[in-house]
């Protein structure tokens, strides 16, 4: 497919998003709910020829069907209702399925909407024959899209792509790397370096290497879950996949040490004068407090983020780890 085909792909999906808008969606909440349905086609598709795959949406405990053939198979209120119960269904489930559908909502009030989004959007396209990296593009226009046109939506998330590659072109990430981002928003990073290790070594890789690429070289923690579905859905959409999690969600990276290492970590952690910690008063509202992370591996305790990020970095790297991050200036003086 190429550059026009993908473009226009995306102008549709953007089609969409207009007329949701006048429903009160906001962009962000739409590329979420492009991902659940993304998500159950491609499951739908690998059951079929030639990958014949056992359908990896598991039933209810009655035998509820969850799946992408139900949904198409209702209309109206009986598909809002359906729709609900699904991603009720997939949140409660373990590994890469829970990740994606971790606290999902169903935003989308119209069911006519919901129905056209089904049958005109996502059900036309083989996503499956699709090349990863044009699947990849079409949800990254989305992403893009969504950052520029909402200054709270991905915009806190979404660092701009060219300064992500020149970093990556910078540091050379390698087929034997393991690359984190403790602060992953979009995986944005982790796509890059994947895309460098695999444009420069692609050919010369073994058996081995190609499986190390596909399921281990990159890992992300995002703290938001929403945000974090949208990364696991960019990676799963570029050819990444593994039995867990490449992205962990709903974890402050800095409340603690995993005890896992990696040779490098690319990072643009939150900016913010102080770290916080949120917490319900008596009267039930929210409150942050700032937060001094008491960790044993710090060299000094703060409430500075960004020190905190970097404290947190040179505990994540291996010895002679490397590693490359987006600081504001504060941090030099």
């Amino acid at each position: 497919m190429n550059g026009n085909a993908t473009q226009q792909i995306v102008n549709k999906a953007w089609s969409f998003a207009h007329v949701l808008r006048d429903d009160g969606l906001s962009y962000m909440a739409y590329t979420e709910q492009i991902t659940f349905l993304l998500f159950l086609k491609m499951a739908d598709q690998q059951t079929k020829a030639p990958l014949n795959r056992p359908n990896m949406i598991p039933k209810g405990k009655k035998g509820e069907r969850y799946d992408w053939r139900t949904l198409l198979e209702k209309d109206g209120e009986d598909l809002e209702v359906q729709y609900r119960k699904t991603l009720e269904h997939l949140s409660r489930q373990s590994g890469m399925l829970g990740e994606i559908f971790k606290k999902a909502k169903p935003e989308i009030q119209n069911p006519a909407t919901l129905k056209r989004l089904i049958v005109d959007l996502i059900d036309p396209e083989d996503w499956l024959s699709l090349e990863a990296d044009v699947k990849g593009d079409i949800y990254e226009g989305l992403l893009a899209k969504s950052a520029s046109e909402s200054p709270k939506g991905a915009g806190q998330y979404f660092t701009p792509r060219e300064l992500i590659k020149a970093i990556v072109e910078v540091m050379r990430p390698k087929p034997d790397d393991t690359i984190c981002d403790p602060a992953c928003g979009t995986a944005g990073f982790l796509l890059a370096a994947h895309a460098f290790v695999t444009k420069k070594y692609g050919n010369k890789l073994d058996p081995d290497e190609k499986k190390h690429l596909r399921t281990s070289l990159v890992h992300g923690t995002e703290i938001v879950p929403a945000t974090a579905r949208l990364a696991i859905m960019n990676l799963m959409l570029h050819g990444i996949n593994g039995n867990t999690s490449p992205v962990v969600s709903g974890v402050d990276s800095l409340a603690s040490d995993d005890g896992e290492r990696y040779s490098m970590v690319l990072t643009n952690p939150p900016f913010g004068k102080k770290s916080s910690i949120s917490i319900v008063n008596e009267e039930g509202d929210l409150e942050k407090e700032d937060a001094s992370y008491e960790r044993q591996d710090f060299w000094t305790t703060t409430k500075n983020k960004q020190l905190n990020f970097l404290q947190h970095i040179k505990t994540l790297l291996k010895m002679n780890g490397r590693c490359a991050v987006v600081v504001p200036d504060n941090v030099l003086f």
